[in-house]
């Protein structure tokens, strides 16, 4: 009996320490989840309690329904566990990283054509809907300076932008007149921007990959218009393009295509590091085409850090590893190795989309013509399941793959997107074609899945 107890007492002890995991007490009990658990618990515990929990997540390689980078090279996360630790705002302790961040921030603008006789400046952000937060908030500041008293500001977008630019109007107070979009057309019409533009407009909004189909709207055409209108109307309205999906695709698989810097009109741009950029989340950046575009009343000097510093961005403290990761990218692969990679992913998109093309149930929206993104329906002969029931049935095998409807006034068309990323093979789209094919095969024998109800439909995710 005696020995009985000291052995407990012996285990009680040695769990305050380094226990075999999978023998420890914290594995045939239920742990708190909805408040701090009383007691602390060996290291090894805790980790292997919550990355066993983990493995419910899905797999990020097979993950098509991001855009957002899952894989990096062993160096770049290296360099990532080494600066985890760093404040990216603190200037004053670790001015080296500020200086890299300034070097992507050139290399940015060189690569969005920015005119030689401009100073271009620009910010690194959280993601892109901070940055697109930011480069329209600086767009209603410079047309506060013009405008009258009392009157209220309006900005123009189709409907097929990404959440965040209603949120920014919502957030800050300013009129959105959404373009609606065509069933057989989902980017936004040049005429429906200038019907909606008056002397309160501060900015239009273009997308170059929208969230929904991967297409890119007109925006040389409406740069065009714009310029057209600052001649016969005097109203200098700014151009924002969205590049959050096609930033770092665009300029090496089409260099040719003018969206950029290059239109007179196109003040500011934003760009996700964390998606084409090829960095884990969470990076993103925000270009202004000259710095006379940033109003200076949003700049704010502290120096509660150590030195006097600008900071004007809308966050404060992050983490600065991943503008060093960004910058790894840049060295790493510079011009060659994004043309590669990049001429890699659209290369697999297309020959997924003439596979899903030639198998003869599906509708092509977006057959990976720039972007690596291929985005389809079924064809009105498929009544037996929806693009919700394929979904579900990829799901089974381990895909993830988009399943959603369009913006108004396109509700009616339901799709799915396939994001082609770095990782994904030659033989791995061939295998996400086998099983498509597998799980169509199914269904028409029968199986279903319920699409979501109107108060259930969301954002597709990005």
């Amino acid at each position: 009996m005696l020995t009985r107890k000291k052995n407990l007492k012996q285990l009680k002890d040695s769990e305050k320490g380094h226990t075999s995991t999978y023998s420890s007490r914290y594995f045939k009990e239920s742990i708190p989840k909805y408040e701090l658990p009383e007691r602390s618990m060996p290291a090894n515990a805790a980790y292997q309690l919550i990355h066993d929990e983990l493995n419910m997540d899905a797999n990020p390689s097979l993950n098509l329904a991001s855009f957002v980078t899952t894989w990096m090279e062993p160096e770049a996360t290296q360099l990532i566990s080494e600066n985890l630790h760093k404040n990216f705002i603190d200037h004053d302790e670790y001015p080296q990283t500020e200086v890299i961040h300034n070097r992507c921030v050139n290399m940015l603008s060189r690569l969005f054509n920015a005119p030689e006789e401009c100073t271009s400046i620009g910010a690194a952000t959280i993601g892109s809907s901070e940055a697109i937060m930011l480069g329209l908030l600086a767009h209603k500041w410079t047309w506060k300076r013009r405008a009258k008293k009392g009157a209220s500001p309006n900005i123009i977008f189709g409907a097929e932008v990404h959440v965040c630019w209603e949120k920014f109007a919502r957030y800050f107070d300013v009129e959105m007149r959404v373009i609606p979009l065509e069933k057989g057309c989902y980017t936004i019409k040049t005429e429906e921007v200038e019907s909606r533009i008056d002397e309160n407009t501060i900015a239009v909004g273009a997308i170059l990959g929208t969230t929904y189909s991967g297409q890119a709207d007109p925006i040389q055409e409406i740069n065009d218009l714009l310029i057209r209108i600052k001649t016969e109307r005097g109203l200098d309205i700014p151009l924002h393009v969205d590049a959050a999906s096609g930033g770092f695709v665009a300029p090496f698989t089409s260099p040719e295509f003018v969206w950029d810097f290059r239109l007179e009109q196109v003040k500011s741009i934003n760009v996700s590091g964390h998606k084409y950029g090829l960095v884990y989340p969470g990076i993103g950046w925000i270009l202004w085409r000259d710095e006379k575009d940033f109003p200076e009343e949003l700049v704010f000097k502290v120096n509660y850090l150590g030195g006097w510093m600008p900071t004007y961005t809308l966050n404060f403290s992050c983490n600065g590893a991943f503008v060093l990761a960004q910058y790894y990218n840049f060295l790493r692969l510079g011009r060659e190795g994004y043309t590669n990679i990049m001429n890699n992913c659209v290369a697999n998109a297309q020959h997924l989309s003439e596979k899903l093309k030639s198998s003869g149930r599906f509708e092509m929206i977006n057959e990976a013509q720039m972007l690596p993104i291929v985005a389809l329906s079924l064809k009105d002969s498929i009544k037996n399941y929806s693009v919700y029931d394929l979904s579900s049935k990829l799901r089974e095998r381990g895909w993830v793959v988009a399943a959603y409807t369009m913006p108004p006034n396109a509700e009616e068309v339901s799709l799915l997107r396939i994001v082609v990323r770095e990782h994904f093979s030659r033989d791995m789209a061939d295998i996400l074609f086998e099983d498509i094919e597998k799980a169509c095969a199914l269904l028409e024998g029968g199986e279903t899945h319920q699409a979501p109800t109107s108060r259930e439909k969301h954002h597709p995710i990005c």
